[in-house]
């Protein structure tokens, strides 16, 4: 599972890479030669950003480098602190769950009917909806790693 977090990760810092290569080369053309990269909005926008925004969710979950709110100490004594525990992991899980699978239906249905976003390019939206439900996924198989054995015990 890690190494498939690492991969997703891996993927989402790439595309960082490319946006900025993008927007850095963009700007420099249409200065210095008055040529824009003519795709390159929509490219960031339909493919990148989403991206970024999904792939690495379960890597930084595992390292614990995501943003969270808490108002409940990380570890409480008896079984009550096992239930806290687990429903901290659990509740999220359910959460991206329906994320994953309303857009895992979204890009399904994407991809089923063709749909395209006209511009520049003709892009395809399955492969720009995809990577939702793909890094939510891996994101809810965590979640559930964690609370089964992984994170969620309160010795």
């Amino acid at each position: 599972m890690s190494k498939l977090e690492d991969i997703l990760h891996l993927a989402g810092c790439l595309c960082l890479i490319v946006v900025v290569a993008l927007i850095n080369a963009d700007i420099l053309l249409r200065v210095v030669f008055n040529h824009p990269v003519q795709f390159q909005f929509e490219f960031t926008e339909l493919y990148l950003m989403p991206a970024l925004a999904c792939l690495s969710l379960s890597r930084v979950f595992r390292d614990g480098g995501h943003l969270a709110l808490d108002f409940v100490p990380d570890h409480l004594p008896g079984w009550f602190g096992k239930v806290v525990a687990h429903l901290r992991l659990l509740l999220p899980a359910a959460f991206f769950a329906a994320v994953t699978y309303m857009s895992g239906a979204f890009a399904l249905h994407a991809f089923a009917q063709g749909d395209v976003e006209f511009g520049v390019v003709d892009w395809p939206l399955g492969w720009a909806y995809i990577v939702v439900p793909l890094g939510c996924g891996v994101l809810v198989l965590r979640l559930l790693y964690d609370a089964m054995g992984g994170q969620a015990s309160t010795e």
